[in-house]
């Protein structure tokens, strides 16, 4: 459980399990994107109302999907995975957890559990023969649902 304190953790302290464990997947990721809970709302308002408004009714909620971003090492280990969903594999399937650190990297402050992720678009290195950037690759996750801790 996150402790409060006034100064905010920074953004750089994280590590990402894929579903393997933190050492599953070959390189640790450069960025994470996305992580959020959209809740639905409706509308409604009974024709004998005495209210000359609507009422707000908490409906079904959506996680919008997670993108992770890391150099790419010739490691096979998310397109492996990639191939196991394009196949209909149930599966593949997979919880995927991201914690942030405390600076000193000695306790997780704050963790988001993707539950049933899987992975919906790979997008591989932009590549130029006269670049200078380390070439990166892009895996979109969507996932069911997301628990906070």
């Amino acid at each position: 459980m996150p402790e409060f304190r006034a100064r905010p953790y920074s953004q750089f302290n994280y590590t990402v399990d894929v579903g393997k464990g933190t050492e599953g997947a070959q390189a640790g990721f450069q960025e994470v994107s996305g992580l959020g809970v959209e809740i639905n709302v409706a509308e409604y308002r009974a024709g004998n109302s005495k209210e000359n408004h609507a009422m707000k009714i908490t409906g079904t909620y959506k996680i919008p999907d997670v993108t992770l971003k890391r150099g790419s090492i010739g490691s096979t280990d998310l397109s492996d995975w990639l191939n196991e969903v394009r196949s209909g594999s149930r599966e593949a399937l997979r919880e995927v957890v991201i914690s942030l650190l405390a600076e000193d990297h000695t306790a997780v402050v704050q963790t988001w559990r993707l539950k049933e992720a899987r992975p919906i678009k790979y997008t591989g290195p932009a590549l130029n023969a006269k670049g200078t950037d380390v070439a990166v690759e892009e895996l979109v996750l969507a996932c069911e649902s997301m628990e906070f801790e």
